[in-house]
């Protein structure tokens, strides 16, 4: 063999012992795969005590995160519509992100997939539906008519659902489930849902409903951050049974309520934002000492 065929051998030896393994055809494979590296670098970890043991757990529950993601998309939705001008789909979607919003917690309770991811998730969509959607939808209605006030009292409603939610999240645990302090925001939500779909329905378009609108949001908003209490229905035993007649007047609850959904919901709604102030007011009354 040749000095020069020696040479080339080595050289190639060499060249292959650099280059390092490879998957048989010739073609390194590569150090990591990307979508590999991807969700190894984006993989949610969180700590949680469990038989007073800490636990690192990784990757999060798919079906109630589903449900918030869902309640996101309707309150983007009803953003979307108020912008668009059709304000009945977006008083529809804030209500469909309500009936969402209650199904994730209570579906995570159901099949025990409560996370601090899932909690935080579905507070940033509460944000979105229940608070951006409906001061927006309101604000594009009837509010900018009345200029710098009505944007105001816009942001006031928003900022009020802001606090409102992350003193909720600072609670929890420490309050009496039986009750919520302050009215909730999907209520409070509702509330405004129901009388932008109600009042565009009869075209009341007056500088009198102008007021009366923002007097509703801005009521909305004030009472989400007061120390009022309202009735959270928590305590209501699902699984247990019922006389028939408690079946029969959901039946009809809901005949009603399709005669005109508009004014039943509002009134519905209505009702309830109403029943905290009265509710505490007949408290103070009763234990206020009689007048001389």
């Amino acid at each position: 063999m040749s000095q020069d065929s020696r040479n080339t051998e080595h050289d190639s030896h060499r060249d292959g012992a650099q280059a390092g393994p490879t998957n048989g055809q010739g073609e390194r494979p590569a150090e990591e795969d990307l979508a590999a590296a991807f969700v190894r670098e984006t993989e949610v970890i969180e700590e949680s005590i469990e038989d007073g043991k800490k636990v690192r757990r990784r990757g999060i529950y798919l079906l109630p995160n589903l449900f918030t993601t869902s309640a996101l998309f309707a309150g983007f939705f009803s953003v979307v519509a108020g912008i668009n001008g059709d304000f009945t789909a977006a008083a529809v979607a804030i209500f469909i992100a309500m009936v969402l919003d209650g199904l994730d917690g209570r579906v995570a309770r159901l099949t025990n997939t409560q996370s601090a991811f899932g909690a935080e998730y579905d507070s940033l969509s509460d944000m979105l539906s229940f608070g951006v959607a409906p001061a927006l939808v309101a604000f594009t209605w009837i509010l900018q008519d009345i200029g710098k006030t009505g944007w105001v009292v816009a942001f006031l409603y928003v900022a009020c659902a802001a606090l409102r939610l992350a003193r909720f999240n600072v609670q929890i645990g420490s309050v009496d489930k039986k009750w919520f302090i302050g009215l909730p925001s999907p209520s409070a939500a509702a509330f405004v849902a129901a009388s932008v779909w109600t009042f565009h329905s009869f075209d009341a378009e007056a500088f009198g409903f102008k007021l009366l609108m923002l007097i509703v949001v801005a009521a909305a908003g004030i009472l989400m951050v007061s120390n009022i209490r309202y009735y959270s229905f928590k305590d209501i035993d699902l699984k247990g049974p019922v006389p028939f007649v408690v079946l029969l007047a959901i039946v009809l609850g809901f005949v009603v309520i399709s005669v005109e959904p508009s004014v039943m919901l509002l009134l519905l709604f209505g009702a309830y934002v109403a029943s905290g102030p009265t509710i505490a007011i007949m408290r103070k009354m009763k234990h206020s000492p009689p007048g001389g």
